[in-house]
């Protein structure tokens, strides 16, 4: 995963393949734990699906940063994950955008 500071207030985190995503989501969960004052932006353009310990990990970022009154935005995110948010009730949760560009707009605006 590669993790960007866009801005001093938004991060940019690209998840990578099915192995590692699991422990890369945690150590972002660490890493904004930290620094709690920056909107997440986390870009799915590598993943095909996720995991019910990926959805639980970007549930425990999503509280951590609505906590502190900021956003986590996801984007480029597959037809199949979307449905998989969907199914589970947790698409109203997460708040997407079509890609990364949008995804800046949607924080800024």
């Amino acid at each position: 995963m590669g993790i960007r500071n866009l801005s001093e207030n938004v991060v940019l985190a690209v998840l990578s393949q099915k192995k590692e995503r699991s422990a890369e989501l945690v150590m972002l969960n660490e890493t904004v734990s930290e620094r709690p004052e920056c909107d997440v932006v986390i870009d799915f353009s590598r993943v095909e699906i996720v995991t019910s310990a990926d959805i639980c990990n970007l549930l425990i970022l999503h509280n951590l940063l609505d906590e502190h009154g900021r956003r986590l935005v996801l984007c480029n995110v597959a037809f199949a994950t979307k449905c998989i948010f969907r199914v589970t009730g947790l698409e109203g949760i997460f708040e997407f955008a079509e890609d990364s560009p949008a995804a800046l707009v949607a924080i800024q605006g």
